[in-house]
């Protein structure tokens, strides 16, 4: 799935929603998924770090819908490698 495809998505599917909640708690309930996908790093199995990567990614999408911000904008700072060297692989020290 392309990033703007998931945008488009979360969207459709939660956009209402998540407008009414607001972008302060939607980066308060993002953060919290974050917490969660520490935990699955540090103790989970696979499918929890699936799971909670999809969270996050889904947050994260609601939250740039929010602020009409294409992820794919977003992405697009790192298109040509490191954003502060230019260089695939980083060279900064």
């Amino acid at each position: 799935m392309e990033l703007n495809e998931l945008q488009a998505l979360m969207e459709r599917t939660y956009g209402e929603r998540d407008r009414a909640r607001g972008s302060a708690a939607t980066v308060a309930w993002l953060a919290e998924e974050l917490g969660e996908l520490a935990r699955a790093v540090r103790k989970g199995s696979r499918d929890d770090q699936v799971h909670e990567l999809g969270d996050v990614l889904a947050w994260l999408a609601s939250l740039a819908a929010q602020l009409g911000i294409p992820l794919e904008e977003a992405a697009a700072r790192y298109r040509d490698g490191c954003p502060r060297c230019g260089r695939r692989p980083c060279s900064c020290p």
